[in-house]
């Protein structure tokens, strides 16, 4: 286990990778995986013993990848041992390419072009865009970076803090999964209910650590009051809190109809204030960067305070 002052530096060290270089398009490791996770999935995913194929699937997936981390930091030397924990952390993170796709889409809608409005959002998103109008591009933008702020930086720095750039990996690839598979669809409700379950535990403690920094950042009243009204409402324990808590901090109203499937889902309302526009994408953005901010401040100070003082 790491000692706090190390964990500290290396995960500082991380974020300055993921700011750097973001993630490098099909070059990264997580598209292997992803292709990987279909093989089994198209493999074990048969319609028989579905829970049970489905646990195995995401032991399949997981599990070498992490064990074999964990051996390499073991047994490699110390300062290569860092660099694998650097390196494992940045491929768990995702904040500047949560920037890079959603930024744009504030920049199209300032620019009023609907259309590459619509085309970015479809990436990021899946509901159905084709039709959405500018306030419902917004929302679903906003929407995107406070919870995936969640799933991809603050989800990965806990487990970083808890076990390294192992526990970051083996985060990032069971959020994966649940991305592939934790779908309540004929094809994945029982396959999928094991990729589901575990992300839902993984993610229980960095969501609500995340949702009470937005909160703390911004209105924290009213994000407060959202979080503790309107989250238990909201079908995902874990996007639930931080949603309600970010939108409550932004003033902004999420949620509400969206298409997924060509099906209208009636999502209940997150969040107090203005509707959607552009401005708020810009300002989600603002929160999810200064979350980071405090996230490596609180470090580093609780890094600094486990050094013994020698009067």
């Amino acid at each position: 286990m790491l000692s706090l002052p190390l964990t500290a530096t290396l995960a500082t060290a991380g974020v300055c990778v993921d700011r750097w270089l973001g993630e490098p398009g099909t070059a990264h490791p997580l598209v292997g995986f992803g292709k990987l996770a279909m093989r089994i999935e198209a493999r074990l995913n048969t319609g028989r013993h579905g829970r049970l194929f489905g646990i195995l699937a995401w032991a399949l997936a997981v599990l070498p990848p992490v064990l074999i981390a964990v051996w390499l930091v073991t047994v490699l030397p110390f300062m290569l041992t860092c660099a694998v924990h650097v390196l494992l952390l940045w491929f768990a993170l995702g904040a500047r390419s949560l920037n890079d796709h959603i930024a744009p889409i504030a920049r199209a809608l300032a620019q009023h072009d609907l259309a590459e409005a619509r085309r970015l959002t479809a990436l990021i998103v899946s509901r159905e865009t084709a039709h959405a109008d500018e306030s419902a591009l917004a929302r679903a933008a906003v929407e995107s970076a406070l919870e995936n702020g969640n799933d991809a930086i603050f989800g990965a720095l806990f487990w970083f803090a808890v076990g390294g750039g192992p526990g970051a990996l083996a985060f990032r690839l069971a959020n994966t999964l649940d991305a592939m598979w934790g779908y309540r669809t004929p094809r994945y409700l029982r396959f999928g209910w094991a990729a589901a379950r575990i992300d839902d535990v993984l993610n229980w403690i960095p969501a609500r650590l995340t949702a009470a920094s937005y909160a703390l950042l911004g209105d924290t009243r009213t994000a407060w009051r959202c979080w503790r009204e309107q989250a238990p409402r909201w079908d995902s324990p874990n996007a639930g809190p931080v949603m309600a808590s970010g939108a409550g901090s932004l003033n902004v109203l999420l949620g509400g109809a969206a298409v997924y499937h060509g099906t209208i889902e009636a999502r209940p309302t997150l969040g107090a204030g203005q509707a959607a526009g552009t401005a708020h994408i810009d300002a989600a953005l603002r929160l999810v960067e200064r979350t980071v901010i405090l996230w490596l401040a609180l470090l580093i100070v609780l890094a600094l305070m486990s050094v013994p003082f020698h009067g």
